[in-house]
């Protein structure tokens, strides 16, 4: 199957969700949450991420998680990330009660796509302040793909993680999954490039950030995905392919906001002042734009 019909198949099987002017939504992907130990790429900007969560939380956004939001394919035990990032987990379970959380699967991730993997970790988890299991994400569903509609224009915004056009990462996610776990993991430490990965290869980016973009053109529906870790913001009437970044980059996290029918990308950063304290950024790096426009401006 063509990545373009792959695409299309999640498109036409994906949940909708009805938002309009008024929905406030934040996208993130690609946190890659582990177990703490040195091949835990999220732990550097666990505190970015908590104080981001925590600002969407206060304001009322709706977070959807695009995918690779753990990484299970160098870690097992999914009992260990949660206890691991407790914190985390813990503002994502108040999202999820308040009716705020959705999440998605990537290829890192995959096996959540399983209800058995569900109910065994994600029902509930360990509170160590209480000292006991409480509920966590109880019911979850989590997809391969959702499309957000305004209600008032039904233009649609197709949400998805991207390896879907990734060979090595969709097709034979196993075989990839296997050179991780036990080749590539390991020798990572020499300094040797690990060739599954998106985010490690210009060229691999290219290639799959125009597979996207080329379906979001020729379906004229905007399409925001993670799994290249590259933020991507078109100018209107350029492209409708937009791409969220991730959660592990060096020094910072990236997030792509949708509120009063605009679109942003935003940075969180530790900045220092000038009495040399350290504080928590948010940083608009593109945007605000109006949805509207990349809908009335034809693609050249």
């Amino acid at each position: 199957m063509s990545a373009s019909k792959r695409l299309t198949k999640v498109f036409e099987t994906s949940k909708e969700l009805l938002i309009d002017k008024n929905s406030k939504i934040v996208l993130m992907s690609d946190c890659h949450r582990g177990v703490g130990n040195w091949g835990d790429n999220f732990t550097n900007n666990q505190n970015l991420y908590f104080a981001a969560l925590n600002y969407y939380y206060d304001n009322k956004f709706t977070y959807i998680e695009l995918g690779d939001g753990d990484e299970l394919w160098e870690n097992r035990n999914m009992d260990k990330i949660i206890y691991t990032h407790s914190d985390a987990f813990w503002l994502i379970s108040n999202l999820y009660r308040a009716k705020r959380f959705h999440m998605l699967y990537g290829n890192h991730d995959i096996e959540k796509k399983d209800l058995s993997f569900r109910r065994k970790y994600l029902q509930s988890y360990i509170d160590e302040s209480q000292k006991k299991r409480v509920p966590l994400l109880p019911g979850i569903k989590i997809h391969e793909g959702l499309i957000l509609t305004f209600k008032e224009t039904n233009h649609k915004i197709f949400l998805i993680h991207g390896h879907q056009v990734d060979f090595l990462n969709y097709d034979i996610w196993k075989i990839a999954r296997f050179l991780v776990r036990y080749l590539w993991r390991p020798i990572e430490l020499l300094g040797i490039r690990n060739p599954t990965s998106a985010s490690d290869s210009f060229s691999k980016k290219e290639k799959i950030e125009k597979k996207l973009s080329d379906w979001a053109q020729d379906q004229q529906h905007i399409l925001i995905a993670g799994h290249t870790h590259r933020p991507v913001f078109p100018e209107p009437g350029k492209s409708l392919y937009f791409n969220d970044g991730s959660c592990v980059h060096p020094r910072c996290i990236t997030g792509i906001e949708i509120e009063n029918g605009n679109i942003v990308l935003v940075k969180w950063s530790i900045r220092t002042r000038t009495d040399r304290s350290l504080y928590v950024d948010r940083v608009i790096l593109e945007g605000p734009v109006a949805i509207e426009k990349y809908f009335i401006e034809k693609l050249n």
